[in-house]
């Protein structure tokens, strides 16, 4: 048992409110326990320069915390003149994790931005802020008139988890305390499929071993799967519309 009763191998409790901002169609407030983050997603007609031409669409992120998501509180990004290099690594893996699901060609030249902003911070911000922001995501391209009716330009759901050894033993979606006490601390990014976008994984001490990770990742892949069930029981008959939704149960 832990510190909040969970067993090792369970995720904290997971809500996911829709359409939680009057005016974004894909809005979502994602709750992984303590940690809290607002996922909004925006299309704009007009694409970056590196894909202008091609046909093809962009998907993007902006990641920031609130000043009191934490327990002290941290100044606003903005007010330092630059964004720091954990910010910047986060919505890069955002933006690419949710490029991985869908056709970019369907999309057309376009530019969708997912701002993830944290409320309240108690471990599992990215893997938090992926998991949300692909069902604002699915939101938005639910409201456009161009998927009226139709499947979306989607290939499978997706969502995040971090897993860890903390104390010698295997945990699974590790709150603040646990993270920071952690030996080996892991991010792992993977469709209900099955298939990975993503491994962080850092040994802080001793390094691991291969048994280890194939554990971590057999752990990960566990809780996966939970968090699509959650992302599927809140889209309702909209996951329905998803392309390979069915292939990937």
């Amino acid at each position: 048992m832990r510190s909040d009763g969970r067993g090792l191998d369970h995720t904290r409790p997971v809500n996911i409110t829709r359409h939680y901002i009057k005016h974004a169609p894909g809005s979502v407030l994602v709750e992984m326990g303590d940690t809290k983050v607002l996922c909004v997603a925006t299309y704009e007609e007009r694409p970056p320069m590196h894909t202008k031409g091609t046909g093809l669409g962009w998907i993007t992120a902006e990641y920031a915390m609130l000043p009191r998501a934490t327990i002290d509180r941290t100044p606003r990004e903005r007010n330092r003149g630059r964004i720091a290099g954990r910010s910047q690594e986060i919505q890069r893996l955002i933006g690419r994790s949710l490029r991985s699901v869908v056709d970019m060609e369907s999309l057309g030249e376009c530019t969708i931005w997912i701002d993830c902003d944290v409320i309240q911070a108690d471990g599992g911000t990215r893997t938090a802020s992926i998991t949300g922001a692909y069902v604002a995501l699915i939101d938005l391209l639910d409201s456009m008139e161009q998927w009226a009716g139709k499947p979306l330009p989607v290939h499978d759901f997706l969502s995040a988890i971090s897993v860890g050894i903390v104390d010698g033993e295997l945990m699974l979606d590790l709150c603040y305390v646990e993270d920071s006490r952690a030996s080996v601390d892991m991010n792992v990014v993977m469709t209900e499929g099955g298939r990975f976008v993503e491994v962080q994984g850092t040994a802080e001490g001793e390094p691991f071993s291969k048994e280890d990770l194939d554990s971590m990742l057999k752990l990960a892949e566990k809780g996966i799967k939970k968090l699509c069930a959650h992302q599927r029981e809140a889209l309702g008959v909209v996951a329905e519309r998803i392309v390979g939704s069915e292939k990937s149960k």
